[in-house]
């Protein structure tokens, strides 16, 4: 058991490889606040989170006036009692993105020390339910990308491996959509699986009528059709369509995973490590789940969710978006469209600590200590 003595805050921002655009916003940077925790044998954990855009200051903000003073001196092994504690301390402020995306960057920091300390990955220390997992891509399937690009894309992916492409739906007409999951089925034939993401673009009415293409086609799953804040005309379209409904990525607590659940609104979880506020919380959803016979499918950050997803045995996806390749010395392992995750011990990324350093944004660090 140690004390945490040493807490370094810092922000790089990286730079999609592709372009990347959805229904309702373009994927421009990834602001990505990080937190590293050094207790008093010397041993030190790495966490972080991200945006896809703006806000990657107040988070930093967060963390430096309110959030990071408050664990100098805990005891690291209490991750629990931590992540609850500095959640009450930002009682104003939850549930929301900024203080759940600054959570979860110290969240992740505690439970790559506590892995560290026990020698073990984070896949094992949480479960150890299966060794690879496999992947769908949606590196190939943004909304601006053209039909026959989207159909080049599943083809080399399936060639390769993967089981699945995830394609973002959303234009001005059903029959423009239409035209390109039709595409793309065609060319893959009916044993590959075809997602789609509306990403809350559409109103109840519009998304029904896009349900009953989507079942033409043996959709795998309808990914956030309408805003995620109304669980019930998710559960009304979920009991209307044959095609599962898939949401989590925009909900910020366990509750809401909870009304969703309840209320049948959603078939498959896409809960988000970093928007959920951490490790912890996500393991929670996991097994809430778990309990209601639903699959958890979750949202980018492939590189941490790969180890989460193998830990529990609910867990038949992972979604292909690199993201870290310019910040690690070694990528995520894939062979055959599966994904592996890391022996090491820790969470299993293979930082580059020197190119960590070199992209650190200026004004946006800061040490803690006694």
């Amino acid at each position: 058991m140690a004390r945490i003595e040493h807490v370094e805050i810092f922000m790089a921002d990286l730079k999609p490889k592709v372009k990347r655009t959805d229904a309702i916003q373009s994927f421009e940077s990834q602001e990505t606040p990080f937190v590293s925790i050094t207790d008093t044998d010397g041993q030190s954990g790495l966490g972080y989170s991200y945006t896809i855009g703006q806000g990657g200051p107040a988070i930093m903000s967060l963390l430096r006036a309110t959030l990071v003073p408050q664990l100098i001196g805990r005891e690291a092994e209490e991750i629990g009692r931590i992540w609850r504690d500095l959640l009450f301390s930002t009682h104003a402020t939850s549930v929301g993105a900024i203080t759940s995306l600054a959570l979860a960057a110290i969240d992740t920091a505690l439970w790559d020390l506590r892995c560290k300390r026990a020698g073990l990955p984070l896949w094992r220390m949480l479960g150890g339910a299966k060794a690879s997992v496999p992947m769908y891509t949606t590196e190939g399937g943004w909304l601006h990308i053209p039909a026959e690009d989207l159909v080049s894309d599943a083809l080399a992916a399936k060639a390769s491996g993967f089981s699945g492409s995830k394609i973002k739906i959303g234009q001005p007409h059903l029959s423009q959509d239409r035209s390109r999951l039709a595409a793309v089925r065609e060319a893959v034939g009916p044993d590959y699986e075809i997602m789609v993401d509306a990403n809350q673009c559409f109103t109840r009415a519009e998304a029904t009528r896009r349900a009953h293409m989507l079942e033409e086609l043996g959709i795998a799953w309808f990914e956030e059709p309408m805003p995620a804040d109304d669980v019930m005309e998710h559960a009304r379209l979920a009991a209307s369509t044959s095609v599962p409904v898939a949401v989590g990525e925009s909900m910020y607590s366990l509750s809401q995973f909870k009304d969703y659940l309840v209320a049948s609104g959603a078939s498959i979880v896409q809960v988000d490590v970093a928007r959920i506020g951490g490790i912890t919380p996500w393991m929670k959803v996991a097994h809430l789940a778990e309990a209601h016979n639903a699959p958890v499918c979750p949202h980018f950050l492939m590189e941490l969710h790969v180890s989460l997803v193998c830990a529990i045995p609910n867990a038949p996806w992972l979604e292909y978006i690199p993201q870290l390749d310019s910040l690690t010395a070694s990528p995520m392992r894939m062979e055959g469209g599966r994904a592996y995750p890391s022996e090491a011990p820790g969470l299993g990324i293979d930082w580059d600590m020197d190119r960590l350093r070199a992209s650190r944004i200026e004004g946006l660090s800061e040490t803690f200590t006694p």
